[in-house]
């Protein structure tokens, strides 16, 4: 299939290693130095588009995207608040759409695991919860998007925890997310459940950048030719 690469950063040329490797083509890559490339007539050529970009234009890179009527993957982390706004744009525009914070295989299963933990650990209110995440330096948002959609999963599974926040706290109706940022470090996640007993610890440890691309030229695979909003998940049938 023919895939525009909306962002061609160090993932955007990881994604393209794997796309080629897949049989795939290349029809357009927009960086920073050819923004004036990014327009609906070129997207057009492409089958799916893959969007890693920065959070302060990725909505505005899947509306161009949906208005071409292709389909679009995005992994840019940091511009959820506007997710809501894009989905229901996609949907009155018959579009297709898929977001994931985090395209590695891994990483899915990771999540799963941690959900399925943080409901077996409800209740058990003599452990304290914490989570952390270590990144690279040039890493544009924190916390990451894989460190909120792990928060967000232990706040759906324990009834005491209401809210995260992106530093220690003390407040056990709190999630604390610790936040480090030092090279190299492709990404490493832990979820810690600490007690005056012992500790039960999950960590997920990226060696390099491949896990990802691998995921999101496979959820570019899944979208060719469908409709409707979807994620990992439905990549990976979680």
């Amino acid at each position: 299939m023919n895939i525009a690469l909306i962002g061609y950063g160090k993932m955007g040329h990881a994604i393209e290693e794997i796309a080629v490797s897949r049989g795939h083509q290349v029809v357009l890559r927009v960086g920073v130095e050819n923004m004036e490339d990014n327009t609906v007539e070129n997207i057009r050529k492409a089958d799916v588009a893959i969007e890693f970009s920065g959070p302060d234009i990725a909505a505005d890179n899947l509306k161009r995207c949906i208005d071409a009527g292709t389909p679009v993957v995005c992994g840019t982390t940091g511009w959820l608040e506007r997710y809501n706004e894009i989905k229901s744009y996609c949907t009155s525009k018959d579009g297709a759409f898929l977001y994931a914070s985090n395209f590695s295989i891994g990483v899915n299963i990771f999540f799963e695991l941690n959900s399925y933990l943080a409901k077996m650990m409800d209740g058990h209110n003599e452990y304290s919860i914490s989570l952390a995440e270590i990144h690279h330096t040039q890493k544009k948002d924190a916390p990451s998007g894989t460190a909120i959609t792990l928060a967000e999963a232990i706040i759906n599974k324990q009834a005491d925890k209401e809210k995260w926040v992106n530093e220690p706290t003390a407040d056990p109706s709190v999630l604390p997310i610790i936040s480090i940022r030092e090279d190299p470090a492709p990404g490493t996640h832990s979820v810690v459940y600490h007690s005056a007993i012992d500790d039960i610890s999950i960590t997920h440890t990226a060696h390099n950048r491949k896990g990802f691309a691998f995921g999101a030229v496979l959820a570019a695979e899944f979208l060719k030719d469908k409709k409707g909003v979807f994620g990992m998940k439905d990549v990976l049938k979680l």
